[in-house]
């Protein structure tokens, strides 16, 4: 389901909804349902979720990971991983299949919209 986000998180997932690349590791973007908040590329689907709630798992000690200056929390999941942005105006969640091992290089390709879109709070230590 599309998350629901409020007050400035809406504002960063419309503009960041709006500009995200064609492409992310040469899959491409496919239609997902409702689509408003959230986005696919690829077979399988590489998927991201803008104005998702806060990981229960992402504490002040836990690692952050920096890809093209955006700070991101690992999490393994069923499959593949689970990356969210950490420390700016909303979180951000893309899942990535194991089968684009390593997965953190899909980061790569959204790095720069993350950054346009998404206002930097606090970096990765």
């Amino acid at each position: 389901p599309d998350p629901a986000p409020t007050g400035q998180s809406e504002q960063v997932c419309t503009a960041l909804m709006a500009d995200l690349p064609v492409t992310v590791l040469d899959g491409q973007r496919r239609k997902v349902e409702p689509g408003r908040r959230s986005a696919a590329w690829g077979d399988p689907a590489i998927t991201l979720r803008c104005g998702v709630e806060k990981p229960p798992n992402l504490t002040a000690a836990s690692p952050c990971y920096e890809v093209n200056g955006v700070g991101w929390f690992a999490e393994e999941a069923s499959g593949g991983y689970l990356f969210t942005t950490i420390g700016r105006t909303a979180f951000i969640e893309v899942g990535v299949p194991s089968e684009y091992a390593p997965e953190a290089n899909a980061l790569v390709d959204l790095a720069a919209t993350v950054s346009r879109h998404d206002p930097l709070l606090k970096a990765c230590l």
